[in-house]
């Protein structure tokens, strides 16, 4: 009986130490993934700005395609191979977009405005913030039986296109609007007279920045999934928080150099427009190649929170076209307030 008692508890501790190794290898994995991501990004927005700029395209056409491409290529990445896998992750796809959106209004408009009061021009309120409200409605509308079939995903990414389409019609009946801020003409002028070492090296950013992107969020769902197994804690939460935290990175870099160098329009640019992206560029392209499911730990009050926070902003914009220190403040406080009550879950 003795002998059976100490190989018990011999077996026991090495089986929760085991244990341990292994959440600490995919906490690792997360932490690689994460770090993938955001270097990937800013890799890839690096060497396909300097090779547009070299090739003549417009900062404008850079601006609405490279730069929201980049930044939002991990949410996109993550939700790919998320809901690619055998079986599906849809908890993990579907929560690192939501989580993302409120990350991008809470999180990084908070931030930006307790940087420095941002100034919120008359198009937003107008165009951009209306039809951030309809593409989430209309989001949370597919989502009501449960699962985005793949005609939905389809309309989703036909609506990227038309939303596209007419940014570019408006930039040519707007020749002023052609210039982005968050480019120096420096920037641009050296872009245009690189030679071609400076071309393959641009290249090479973009081959590198690609490949950390795919591996980064292979690592950041297989880490992700692992520790919630782990610690009994939903795929739904990891994605709500960590992943959606991570794949947010490079929009919230990007917000703070932008409030440091005062450039508002760029802060709520890239806050808003990257949620209009996440729905229907990443949930229309995900959903489109196979059927995006949701699960019960994916509640209906995460939707809500996302859809609040949308229609939330609204009078805080209005309210003299600008974003105070005390509403940036308010802001981040319901993203902790939200991060609080997940970590309750």
């Amino acid at each position: 009986m003795e002998f059976a008692r100490d190989f018990i508890v011999e077996f026991r501790g090495r089986f929760f130490s085991l244990r341990r190794v292994d959440a600490l290898s995919d906490f690792l994995w997360l932490l690689i993934g994460l770090i993938l991501l955001c270097y990937g990004a800013e890799w890839l927005v690096r060497g396909s700005k300097e090779i547009s700029f070299k090739l003549g395209i417009s900062p404008l056409i850079v601006g609405l395609t490279v730069v929201a491409f980049g930044t939002s290529a991990p949410e996109l990445l993550v939700s790919l191979q998320a809901n690619l896998k055998d079986p599906p992750k849809g908890d993990i796809a579907l929560g690192n977009i939501v989580g993302s959106n409120i990350c991008n209004i809470a999180l990084i408009l908070g931030v930006g405005a307790l940087i420095r009061p941002i100034e919120v021009h008359l198009q937003i309120v107008k165009r951009e913030m209306p039809v951030l409200l309809v593409v989430s409605t209309v989001f949370i509308w597919f989502l009501g039986d449960g699962v985005i079939a793949p005609r939905e995903g389809m309309i989703l990414f036909a609506g990227i296109v038309v939303y596209t389409i007419l940014n570019f019609r408006q930039a040519k009946a707007e020749p002023e609007s052609a210039t982005l801020e968050e480019f120096a003409d420096e920037e641009i002028t050296t872009a245009q007279e690189a030679d071609s070492k400076r071309l393959l090296m641009d290249i090479g950013l973009i081959v590198i920045g690609s490949a950390a992107l795919v591996f980064g969020a292979d690592r950041l769902v297989f880490g992700g999934s692992n520790i919630a197994q782990h610690f009994g804690v939903s795929e739904a939460v990891i994605a709500l928080t960590v992943v959606a935290f991570g794949t947010s990175l490079p929009e919230l870099a990007t917000s703070v150099v932008a409030a440091l160098r005062n450039q508002g329009d760029l802060i709520i640019g890239n806050a808003v427009g990257s949620c209009v992206f996440n729905i229907l560029c990443v949930v229309g392209l995900t959903a489109s190649i196979a059927p995006l499911a949701r699960t019960p730990e994916l509640l209906n009050a995460d939707l809500l929170v996302m859809l609040a926070l949308t229609v939330t902003i609204f009078p805080f914009m209005w309210s003299r076209r600008r974003l105070s220190r005390v509403e940036g403040g308010i802001l981040l406080l319901v993203y902790l307030s939200y991060v609080s009550c997940l970590a309750l879950r």
